[in-house]
């Protein structure tokens, strides 16, 4: 009795005191977490185990099963093509080249009626044939905005670079005239700022007549071309080419021709 005592062990000794605990923080609550989900798996597997099948699965499982299966000898219908020397594996036919495998078996399981799925099938092509037609007029609708914005930056450019020309034609006109003692241009507008100058003089001195154009009514392409003629024909001066050839002759022959694009 006594050395059962002394083998058993004091619950009020050291050994059952001085034991250091594990509380490291969060502890407990990752235990807690992981004996849930194990729990939660053990239940999962036992609804699995305890479930019943319903009988549409029953059927299939049956169908498979038989489907695996190849006929036997209580079959009647294998059992006449034996009698006819059938061999189990062999090809159907007299010469032994028809099909090996039974046709296999397409079971319909749905509720619908026959050509529903075809239906179902036409109509997916369509929304899918839809769905093409929408996205490739969404790229051509692209592309057509994006082609009229190069048109519209092009052009922009372009009446850009002629109104650069006209200045520097008005500047080297007015320059060309001064040096012929010529004080009064052919036109207000022939040279840079001075048709602002003298546009409410004129409208005091005289009104315009009907043949006279006025330079509102010309475009500056038109402006262009009219005052590059004139520097060629009077001052014999290219500004493509930055030049004033020394005759007629000589501009023909060296310079490429009356337009930017003749220089390009």
């Amino acid at each position: 009795m006594t050395l059962n005592m002394a083998e058993e062990e004091d619950y009020m000794s050291d050994s059952f005191i001085n034991v250091q605990q594990d509380i490291r923080p969060g502890l407990p609550m990752l235990r807690q977490i992981r004996e849930a989900r194990r729990k939660e798996e053990k239940q999962q597997e036992a609804n699995l185990k305890n479930r019943q099948k319903s009988l549409k699965e029953e059927e299939q499982e049956r169908r498979d099963i038989g489907l695996k299966n190849a006929l036997g000898h209580e079959n009647k219908g294998f059992a006449l093509l034996q009698k006819m020397g059938y061999k189990s594996g062999q090809a159907l036919g007299k010469s032994g080249d028809g099909i090996v495998e039974p046709i296999p078996l397409n079971v319909k399981t749905g509720k619908s009626g026959l050509g529903h799925e075809a239906l179902l099938k036409r109509k997916a092509e369509e929304k899918l044939e839809s769905y093409r037609r929408k996205i490739h007029m969404k790229n051509q609708a692209e592309e057509t905005a994006a082609e009229q914005f190069r048109l519209r930056f092009k052009h922009k450019q372009d009446e850009v670079k002629l109104e650069g020309d006209l200045r520097r034609s008005q500047r080297a006109c007015r320059q060309l005239d001064t040096q012929k003692n010529i004080q009064v241009p052919r036109e207000a507008w022939y040279w840079l700022g001075l048709e602002e100058e003298t546009e409410e003089e004129k409208e005091e001195e005289k009104e315009p007549d009907e043949d006279e154009y006025k330079s509102e009514d010309l475009s500056v392409l038109e402006k262009l071309q009219i005052l590059t003629g004139y520097l060629r024909e009077e001052h014999l001066y290219c500004i493509w080419c930055g030049t004033a050839y020394e005759d007629k002759d000589d501009l023909s022959s060296n310079c490429p021709g009356p337009t930017s694009a003749d220089h390009d």
